[in-house]
């Protein structure tokens, strides 16, 4: 019997009625200018609900620059003319452990995603891959913080089950996660490998478009 962490992600390649699956790919240093792009095209309203507080052009511009891609994990989701129209964020927070060895057992996710990928569970889909990941890392909690106001994050967070506090306009949401299972690594495993394989298509693809058309 499948484990459920792979039934999901079986049932996600059906993707929503009409639409194409929701692949999510981990990002790599190659992709922060993309990344900066994805973020910059978000209006003020957008900035205000992922980062909690007005973020100018040249506050996204350092907050990108600060991506560490080796220590954090950013996951993204590329439209079908290899823009990228969803991005999620896992910033590790490390802990001591017994042995007195760094261990990182709480992750903190934040997800923006563009207006034109609205509505077809790109958010949804971006958070399912970062608890997997998480899980499949030793990370014991899953943390969100986000405004009262984001009702798409507080859906992803009550549909996931996840323990919920709200203060003062402000939301903190925790998921406890179980230890890994086959059926779970087997699911990232076989998303990054989809995705992988989709992302190389579309950027050929678009490589290809730009070269054949003709330049004004």
């Amino acid at each position: 019997m499948l484990d459920n962490p792979l039934r999901r992600w079986l049932q996600g390649l059906r993707g929503k009625k009409g639409q194409p699956p929701v692949l999510v790919k981990e990002l790599h240093e190659r992709d922060r200018r993309r990344v900066l792009r994805h973020l910059l095209a978000l209006d003020k309203d957008d900035r205000l609900l992922r980062f909690g507080s007005m973020m100018s052009d040249d506050g996204i511009t350092a907050y990108v620059g600060k991506l560490d891609f080796e220590r954090d994990i950013v996951f993204g989701v590329v439209s079908n003319v290899f823009q990228l129209v969803g991005m999620g964020h896992l910033a590790f927070a490390p802990t001591e452990g017994r042995t007195g060895t760094a261990k990182a057992q709480v992750a903190e996710f934040g997800v923006s995603v563009s207006a034109s990928a609205r509505g077809q569970g790109v958010g949804t889909r971006l958070f399912q891959r970062a608890a997997i990941h998480c899980r499949n890392s030793d990370v014991d909690t899953l943390y969100m913080q986000c405004l009262t106001s984001n009702k798409t994050m507080m859906h992803i967070a009550k549909k996931a089950g996840m323990v919920v506090t709200r203060e003062y306009g402000e939301a903190d949401a925790h998921l406890a996660l179980p230890p890994p299972s086959p059926g779970s690594v087997m699911a990232e495993a076989l998303e990054e490998q989809f995705a992988a394989i989709d992302y190389t298509v579309k950027a050929n693809t678009r490589a290809a478009v730009k070269f054949f058309t003709p330049k004004k």
